[in-house]
């Protein structure tokens, strides 16, 4: 079931919001759903390593140093 909710939102914000959800092809409606599960999910004692598990994407960096790192820490 839904329910109906008035926020209160920066006006700069909104147009911006509203731009991001179309890009995505989701209603602004959904987008702030889904970040506020997004909030809740996090107090539910999962750490940091298990919310950005499988998200990280190496750089593609074709220099010394960095292969230096990439060596040490991947």
């Amino acid at each position: 079931m839904k329910t109906k909710l008035t926020v209160t939102i920066d006006d700069e914000v909104v147009p911006r919001a509203k731009d991001y959800a179309r890009s995505q092809g989701i209603s602004l409606s959904l987008l702030i759903e889904n970040a506020l599960r997004e909030v809740m999910d996090q107090g539910k004692g999962s750490s940091f390593s298990e919310r950005w598990r499988g998200r990280f994407v190496p750089a593609e960096r074709d220099d010394d140093r960095y292969r230096r790192l990439a060596e040490k820490h991947l």
